[in-house]
């Protein structure tokens, strides 16, 4: 008998792209999900509760947001000098009037006493022009303190900067475990589409044990893949490291929100950092001293911003000295697309600046459209209750893949609680081009989002170990 011819291997039976790529995408995405996903839980569990705040505050604060008076509303002038008259000793910085009967209009005043970013604010009835309450409001949202709990909640665990790392090193990881895992289950159903049982978005109920795990892991991801990675990119924004690389591109490619020049004086730059507040009001070799401003121009700042078309909810600043305007911005409201802002001069009611949406550069649109649903406020309810759905698929996705680490276990008795991780070696099966550029994009999004950078150079610290305690 003849021995049979030895085949060589040739180009064609060398695996596809995705089949080398495969594995190491499935041990990255292991380990992501093992060290990673019990921070992303946290963040899903504290933004699901963050999502539904704005409704939880219209219940709670019901009594300060609303009033059950009927009648014309009077002038706004009289109802901020009947805040000022709860609060003498403080200065008013702002007005948010109501926009609907029996909404109450806010009062905010300039705290030393309170934390960065906050103000006291006094509700007042239109109607009456008496006051029904005080609270502590937050940010450019105006959040009151439940919204503000949960909202330092999501990003600090109440533990202060250090509190940062644990929300930035989740939204770093979030997209690129969403994206991995996406991966592995199309590349999976592609290989097993020609199976009866195989499914990309629906769960094949006839399975049991791990693979019903894996079919509810693989489905479930594969629907909110695009709403992690949104939050993901969206959360960085705000992050401490990779948000201050994100604001340095935009202030590079002038992507930043422009703000208007409330400067009565002629001597200030203008801005367009976002995060700036009012522009500079020159200098002087000569001290003057600083003229009050009369509260009771309100009323006629306000008719000349519905003039020139800022209209709807909006909060009007109160300038504390006469060398700078009084500035009226429209609110981040719920089906709100388009925020102006209107700098007018209180004395002459002269209009100084205008800053209109339309003509923001897109990327500046795009963020503040991003950052509103982020929070669950671009489309009021309707987005409130999405983010809260993203957040429990999230939940149950991570908890079926810690589910399958553990169905993975020896069945042999004695042996290791959990799973192996998937086989080692994976560098290898790559070319050396594939290697280099893997290195290149690795290091530059290291640079760029370093916690995502560290971790990973942890992640590879462990499975030297790991690989070198197997050996001995």
């Amino acid at each position: 008998m003849s021995t049979p011819e030895k085949i060589e291997p040739t180009a064609d039976l060398a695996p596809p792209p995705a089949r080398r790529w495969r594995p190491l995408i499935l041990r990255l995405h292991f380990y992501a999900g093992v060290f990673v996903a019990p921070f992303i839980l946290v963040a899903a569990v504290t933004g699901g509760l963050y999502a539904i705040a704005p409704t939880l505050e219209s219940v709670v604060y019901r009594d300060l947001l609303h009033t059950d008076t009927t009648g014309p509303a009077l002038p706004i002038s009289d109802q901020v000098l009947a805040a000022q008259a709860e609060r003498p000793d403080l200065t008013v910085a702002a007005v948010r009037p109501a926009t609907e009967a029996g909404d109450t209009t806010r009062v905010m005043f300039t705290d030393p006493s309170l934390g960065e970013s906050k103000r006291t604010a006094v509700f007042v009835d239109p109607a009456t022009a008496t006051a029904v309450g005080e609270s502590t409001v937050y940010g450019s949202s105006g959040s009151l303190p439940l919204r503000t709990w949960l909202s330092e909640l999501h990003r600090t665990l109440h533990l202060g900067e250090a509190g940062r790392l644990y929300s930035e090193l989740a939204a770093s990881w979030l997209g690129v475990v969403a994206l991995g895992g996406l991966f592995l289950w199309v590349e999976r159903y592609r290989r097993q589409r020609c199976r009866s049982d195989a499914r990309l978005f629906t769960v094949d109920r006839t399975t049991r044990g791990r693979r019903r795990t894996l079919n509810l892991h693989g489905a479930g991801g594969a629907w909110i893949v695009v709403g992690l990675v949104f939050l993901s990119a969206t959360g960085l924004t705000w992050s401490a490291y990779a948000g201050a690389n994100i604001g340095d591109v935009r202030s590079a490619l002038s992507w930043t929100t422009p703000t208007v020049d409330t400067d009565l004086t002629g001597h200030a730059g203008h801005s367009d950092d976002e995060h700036a507040g009012h522009v500079g009001h020159g200098t002087s070799d000569v001290a003057t001293p600083a003229v009050p401003v009369d509260v009771r121009q309100i009323d006629g700042v306000l008719a000349v911003a519905r003039a020139n078309g800022v209209t709807g909810p909006v909060e009007a600043s109160i300038p504390a000295s006469g060398d700078t305007a009084f500035q009226v911005s429209q609110l981040r409201d719920p089906w709100v697309f388009s925020t102006d802002s209107i700098a007018i001069d209180g004395t002459s009611d002269r209009v100084v600046d205008v800053q209109r949406f339309a003509d923001w550069p897109l990327a500046a649109k795009l963020t503040t459209w991003g950052i509103s649903l982020h929070m669950g406020v671009l489309f009021g309810l309707v987005s409130q209750l999405a983010l809260l759905a993203l957040a429990v698929v999230l939940v149950t996705v991570i908890v079926g893949g810690y589910r399958m680490w553990c169905q993975r276990r020896p069945s042999r008795s004695g042996g290791a609680p959990v799973g192996r991780p998937p086989q080692r070696g994976t560098l290898r099966r790559l070319s050396p081009g594939a290697l280099i550029g893997l290195a290149v994009v690795t290091v530059a999004i290291g640079w760029f989002v370093p916690l995502l950078g560290l971790s990973l150079l942890a992640f590879l610290a462990v499975d030297v170990v790991t690989g070198r305690l197997r050996r001995a």
